[in-house]
């Protein structure tokens, strides 16, 4: 890969390596009242068959708000909200610092909502939440078999009026992707310090190709330097070949030579190259937030993507504040996510 791109999945890959340790808490609300954890599992059709041996039956994180238990015929509206790259959901939680930012937001005046934590990590930690026979499906266990479950087996608003999309760096980029594609399922996205939204080549060969060419499954993966995991993981999620093992995915480079189709498949993957295409879905929300820290590595990136949006006549709040990748995930999750749903979402 060319230097640029090396340098912007560095910046993004490790800024999700280090989020536990620089994330910022809020204060405790005083006046807040607790919500219910659940841990459950989401059995995802979408993921069935993949080739990397991926779970298929995937843990979730579900919060439920003060007095859902005492008011059996309510129904709330819901947040799906997305985990970066190499951590699950569980990680995501201690980062966003749940249940206490959801608890400060309702006790800062935020309605009722469910809010829901799904876990997409693979062998190499981060599924993209891309199609792909390698890894699984994740874009549609996120907009489909996550979503079918809750309104299956909890008391949701069963209408795209009524979810929410939220995602963080890696999620961000899911977010972004997920939003474009599944209108029909989302109302409202709200975009948080998204990566890997440019296009890029493949500059020159490196040692990836080595270290790949000699692991005998993506088990292996979890023995790999972090930063080749990340690699692996883009190739999983962007170039699967489902007639490579023992990995099934292919890399920019072969045997040292360039490969075109492989630039050109990661290419067709970035947000700032497709959105043209999802211009109409994005219209069709009723409301889409974008945010980033001013000392975040892919601010570029997002305002490309706010620029973009812009142009198109795509209606959306822009946010530059000051801070890192991951400084202020948690602040903003209880501060600006939530209201920001609060104000959005329908009720019944």
């Amino acid at each position: 890969m060319n230097r640029c791109f090396a340098l912007l999945l560095t910046l993004f890959f490790s800024a999700s390596l280090s989020a536990q340790v620089e994330t910022q808490v809020p204060p405790v609300e005083a006046t807040a009242k607790p919500v219910t954890m659940e841990r459950i599992t989401i059995h995802g059709p979408s993921l069935e068959g993949n080739l990397e041996g991926n779970a298929v039956d995937r843990e979730a994180l579900v919060f439920l708000p003060p007095g859902y238990a005492d008011n059996p015929n309510k129904r709330y509206p819901v947040i799906y909200a997305l985990h970066g790259y190499s951590i699950g959901a569980q990680q995501w939680s201690q980062e966003i610092h749940v249940p206490q930012t959801i608890e400060g937001a309702f006790a800062r005046g935020a309605r009722d909502m469910i809010v829901v934590l799904p876990d997409s990590k693979t062998r190499h930690n981060g599924s993209m939440y891309s199609s792909s026979v390698t890894t699984g499906d994740f874009e549609h266990y996120v907009a489909r078999d996550v979503v079918s479950y809750m309104d299956r087996h909890y008391r949701t608003i069963p209408a795209r009026e009524s979810r929410g999309l939220v995602g963080h760096s890696m999620g961000g980029y899911g977010a972004v992707r997920i939003g474009m594609k599944h209108d029909d399922v989302f109302s409202s996205v709200y975009i948080m310090s998204p990566g890997l939204l440019s296009a890029r080549g493949a500059g020159e060969p490196g040692e990836l190709e080595k270290i790949a060419a000699a692991m005998t499954s993506p088990a292996e993966s979890e023995g790999q330097p972090f930063f080749v995991r990340a690699q692996l993981a883009v190739a999983a999620a962007w170039s699967p070949n489902p007639q490579n093992p023992p990995l099934y995915l292919d890399l920019p480079y072969k045997d040292g030579v360039l490969q075109e189709d492989v630039v050109a498949k990661w290419a067709a993957n970035a947000p700032l190259a497709f959105l043209d295409q999802y211009v109409s879905n994005l219209k069709r929300y009723r409301a889409i937030a974008l945010d980033i820290g001013d000392a975040d590595g892919g601010l570029a990136g997002a305002e490309q993507l706010h620029e973009l949006m812009a142009a198109n006549g795509i209606v959306h709040d822009w946010d530059v504040y000051e801070g890192t990748h991951t400084s202020h995930v948690a602040i903003r999750f209880q501060n600006h996510v939530m209201p920001f749903f609060s104000s959005h979402l329908a009720t019944e």
